[in-house]
C-alpha cells in the first residue's frame, strides 16, 4: 500500500537509520519482504536467548548473548524501513512489526531468568514489565493519544542494560574470585531489577503523556460544542 501512512514510528536518530541504508538497498535488490525481516528478528533473539540459558556452562556466550539482542534491534529498525522504501507499508505491516518485538522479549529475559546466572523470578518480572511497557505504549495510540516511546526503559535501553550486565558478569567471572556476585546479588539479579525499575518509571511516563492528551482532546471538543 503505497499511499499507506504509518500511525507511529519509533524515534531513531538518522546516525542509525544511515548504518541501515545499505541494507535497506539489499532488501530492494532482492525483493525480501519486510515482514521476513520482522520474523527473522525472533531468531535473532532465540539465538541471544539461548546463549543466555546456556551462559552458567559457557560463560562467552555472555558475550555473544547481548550482539544477537543488538542484531534484535536492526532487524526492528530495518523492517520498517524497507516496508517505507518498497512502498509495503500497511495497517497490517504494523502488527507483524510489533507482535515479534514482544515475542523477542519474552524469549530473552525467559532466557535469562533460567540462565543460573539470575534469580529466576527477577527474569520473569523483567520479562512481565518488558510487555507491559509495549503496552502501555500501544493503548495510547489505541485511546487516540498516539503511541507513546517516553521513559528511560523503552526497548533499546533494556537491550543495553542487559548488554551491560552480561558483559561484567563475564569480566567478574573471569577475576580472581570466579564470582558474579556484587553484595547479596548477582550482577544480572541487579540488572533486571534496574530494568523493571525503569520500566515502572517508563509506564509511568507513558501514562501520564495519555492522560494530559486525552485530557486536552476532551476539552478542545467541550470548547467547539460550546462554540
Amino acid at each position: 500500500m503505497a499511499n499507506y501512512q504509518l500511525k507511529s514510528r519509533r524515534p531513531i536518530a538518522d546516525a542509525f537509520r544511515r548504518t541501515a541504508r545499505p541494507a535497506v538497498a539489499l532488501c530492494l535488490a532482492l525483493n525480501i519482504h519486510p515482514d521476513v525481516i520482522s520474523y527473522s528478528s525472533i531468531l535473532a533473539s532465540a539465538a541471544g536467548g539461548l546463549c543466555f540459558f546456556k551462559s552458567a556452562q559457557y560463560p562467552w556466550l555472555l558475550i555473544l548473548g547481548p550482539l544477537f539482542c543488538y542484531l534484535r534491534l536492526f532487524l526492528n529498525m530495518l523492517d520498517g524501513m524497507v516496508a517505507l522504501a518498497a512502498g509495503k507499508a500497511s495497517a497490517r505491516g504494523e502488527i507483524i512489526n510489533d507482535l515479534p518485538d514482544r515475542i523477542s522479549d519474552i524469549l530473552i529475559f525467559t532466557a535469562v531468568a533460567q540462565s543460573n546466572l539470575c534469580a529466576p523470578a527477577l527474569g520473569y518480572l523483567a520479562a512481565i514489565f518488558a510487555i507491559l511497557t509495549a503496552y502501555v505504549g500501544l493503548l495510547g495510540q489505541a485511546a487516540g493519544a498516539g503511541r507513546q516511546f517516553a521513559g528511560i526503559m523503552s526497548k533499546p535501553w533494556r537491550m543495553v542494560a542487559l548488554n551491560i550486565g552480561a558483559w561484567l558478569t563475564f569480566l567478574l567471572l573471569h577475576t580472581q574470585s570466579h564470582s558474579d556476585r556484587l553484595g547479596p546479588a548477582t550482577i544480572l539479579d541487579w540488572t533486571c531489577i534496574l530494568i523493571i525499575a525503569g520500566c515502572i518509571q517508563t509506564v509511568t511516563v507513558r501514562l501520564r503523556k495519555i492522560i494530559t492528551t486525552l485530557n486536552c482532546k476532551d476539552q478542545a471538543d467541550k470548547t467547539r460544542e460550546i462554540d
